[in-house]
């Protein structure tokens, strides 16, 4: 063990060798000073300026919502639960971002465009488009070179876990929502944050109004809401790496449930499920994880990856909006718990039998991807 900075280099170290108060507080000073770097400081920054941009994002959606009404409803002819699942999917696609689509949902519930069963169908459609921009992360390293059976099995993986606790989720969740929405589960706390959010951007909306369609409101808030992701992502620290930094946990890797809570911790650390998951792409090309031991890693991911649409519903200022995002939290979460606790090695096999099919011949992988572009589409049109 290395002696303090503070000691004496002419006196021997010992066990028994004290610190001042004085080095001490001076020790910790110099801790402190080190924290606040330009470099951190700077980040600190960057993450207000995306927590101001996501709530004006979401303001300009809310207010300009109602224009889109009757695209949505007359030429889209987006009304049920099958066609709202679709729509999400399909726009998550486009937007390469699930959390702006679910953003949209709330704000479409909020200005009476969807019922509660479309908006939590659209929601579950988001974040099953999201999952696509992890098979993205393996393309791009399959164009590199890479292993396609290495680099497209997770992403692969995210969408055959995530497609399947989704869709069991939203059969539970749609039962609840049918049956019992109950009044204690609503937030009305959120409402105070309406005359805040008024207060500031009010003058900003008058003078868009002034120029700008109420619809034109909500792609400004929509192309807002992408740069305050954006930034989020750019402040999030930049992670090297290095065996010597996973070899101390690869034992980890192993539990089940320890794998649960670190895909949990990780996405509302970052409060993006395409950057918790993204991150397995190359830990998985390194060789520092397996397709076997993340499957409990994503089903914690997909769970805290609603905080931002559950954030988003609280400064919507609309407590059924809230009960909507926490009912889809607790039957994704309530799913996950019966699969790691009674059906886990089957559960698993399955969708490692899955992926190792995809990719096993050219065939398959284009019926795949021909698929998951088709289905969104048919699902519009029913």
């Amino acid at each position: 063990m290395e002696d303090p900075p503070f000691a004496d280099s002419g006196a021997p170290a010992s066990s028994s060798t004290s610190v001042s108060p004085t080095a001490r507080a001076a020790g910790l000073a110099g801790m402190a000073h080190a924290a606040l770097t330009p470099a951190r400081l700077g980040k600190v920054g960057l993450f207000l300026v995306s927590l101001f941009l996501f709530i004006l994002a979401l303001t300009l959606m809310k207010e300009g919502a109602n224009g889109f009404a009757p695209l949505v409803r007359d030429r889209f002819a987006i009304t049920g639960i099958l066609d709202s699942l679709g729509f999400g999917w399909l726009c998550a696609y486009l937007l390469m971002s699930g959390s702006p689509v679910a953003a949209t949902a709330l704000t479409f519930y909020n200005a009476g465009i969807l019922n509660q069963l479309s908006t939590f169908a659209m929601i579950t459609g988001s974040r099953l488009g999201a999952s696509f921009i992890v098979l993205s992360v393996g393309f791009i390293y399959v164009l590199r070179g890479r292993d396609r059976a290495t680099s497209l099995g997770m992403g692969l993986l995210s969408l055959a876990v995530t497609g399947s606790t989704y869709l069991l989720g939203m059969v539970i969740g749609l039962s609840a929502l049918r049956a019992w929405l109950p009044d204690s589960l609503y937030l009305h706390s959120g409402v105070a944050l309406g005359p805040t959010t008024d207060l500031t951007f009010d003058p900003l909306i008058g003078s868009l109004l002034s120029f700008l369609p109420h619809w034109g409101l909500f792609l400004v808030g929509l192309g807002i809401m992408l740069v305050s992701f954006n930034l989020f992502d750019r402040c999030l620290p930049q992670m090297a790496i290095k065996s010597s930094h996973v070899g101390g946990v690869s034992q980890l890797v192993y539990r089940r449930w320890v794998m649960f809570l670190l895909g949990a911790a990780v996405t509302l650390i970052s409060m993006s499920v395409s950057v918790s998951l993204g991150i397995l792409v190359p830990l998985s090309n390194r060789g520092f994880v397996r397709r076997e031991n993340v499957v409990p890693y994503i089903l914690g991911a997909n769970i805290t990856t609603f905080i931002d649409t559950l954030l988003a519903s609280v400064l919507l200022g609309n407590p059924a909006a809230f009960t909507i995002v926490l009912i889809q939290m607790t039957s994704i979460t309530l799913v996950s718990a019966v699969i790691l606790a009674t059906a886990y090695r089957p559960y698993e096999r399955s969708v490692l039998r899955f992926t190792s099919w995809v990719t096993a011949r050219n065939r398959n992988l284009i019926v795949f991807m021909i698929s998951i572009f088709a289905i969104p589409i048919v699902l519009m049109l029913l």
